[in-house]
């Protein structure tokens, strides 16, 4: 009896499974030389990933049973990676936060699942390893779309040709919302200029945000001093607003920051950018500074907002 359609996706799905078990084992044989569990490496990310989490959020997010989440975060605790506070709304529950000692065992098992990933794409063309990871991107939003939900956002490194599209988007959204000349264009081209110019892998870094394969937003994060990060150059495509595109872009950033040894953050806004006033505020920063000065042919009043690491 010949084989019809579903019966052939069922298996080519069951083939894929295995074959990606497979090489999911082989990336993850680090975890054994951390001493963590894959369970305790994710309860480990995403406490880095997102601040004051309550642990009942945590065992949401990654489907853990409460009782062994229980185990998970009492170990953490005795090793010292980990601190606790009773919420204030449930004392039963508590917010956990990465201490000193528990970013820098993230920080560890990052940079060497970092290289693990690293190594095999390595062994990819450039062309290979773009549509490797767009096909990834690809199965994350198929597998996780839900009629209400917005399409999946991929963040993902500079590549070749996107300083030319961050100057040119740049350049067009703020002249057709805040009508900027082209002195604007001028000083992104600038910035971006001098980024590939001086560019330093360990301490700085672009990232471009995606949906469905398509730019629609980017940030820099770019060497201040050797303690200090400046977070440069956020913008987010009309047609993507609404996804929480900015936040991503601007977690992401702190945790580059973060990651790259840097105690704290600066970047310089204008007060006409709400949105953006709006996602930095949210993400800890403060305003610390104004200054009224006319540039791009507006009269505008300059920012400096910062955050401790």
């Amino acid at each position: 009896m010949a084989i019809n359609g579903t019966d052939e996706q069922i298996a080519a799905v069951r083939a894929f499974n295995r074959f990606y078990t497979r090489k999911l084992g082989v990336l993850d044989q680090h975890l054994g030389k951390t001493g963590l569990s894959l369970s305790e490496a994710r309860v480990l990310y995403e406490l880095a990933h997102h601040d004051d989490l309550a642990a009942k959020d945590i065992g949401i997010e990654l489907g853990l049973d409460p009782g062994y989440l229980s185990r998970i975060v009492q170990n953490f605790d005795e090793q010292g990676l980990v601190t606790r506070k009773p919420l204030a709304a449930d004392r039963r529950q508590y917010q956990l936060s990465l201490t000193a000692k528990g970013r820098q065992a993230y920080a560890k098992l990052n940079l060497s699942s970092q290289n693990e990933v690293a190594a095999m794409l390595a062994q990819l063309s450039a062309s290979d390893a773009a549509r490797l990871t767009q096909a990834m991107a690809t199965i994350e939003a198929v597998l996780e779309q839900r009629r209400s939900q917005p399409a999946a956002v991929m963040l993902r490194s500079h590549r070749v040709g996107d300083m030319g599209w961050v100057i040119s988007r740049q350049a067009a959204a703020y002249a057709a919302d805040y009508n900027w000349d082209i002195s604007y264009e001028a000083l992104v081209a600038e910035i971006c200029a001098q980024f590939i110019k001086n560019y330093d892998g360990a301490r700085e870094h672009c990232w471009i945000a995606e949906v469905g394969g398509e730019p629609v937003g980017s940030i820099f994060l770019v060497k201040a001093t050797d303690e200090v990060a400046k977070l440069r150059l956020l913008q987010v495509e009309k047609k993507a607003r609404g996804l929480g595109v900015g936040r991503a872009l601007v977690d992401q950033c702190i945790r580059g920051a973060r990651e790259r040894g840097y105690s704290k953050m600066t970047l310089w806004t204008q007060s006409i950018l709400v949105a953006a006033r709006g996602i930095y505020q949210s993400a800890g920063f403060q305003l610390v500074k104004e200054e009224k000065h006319h540039s791009f042919g507006a009269d505008l009043i300059g920012e400096t907002w910062e955050r401790d690491l």
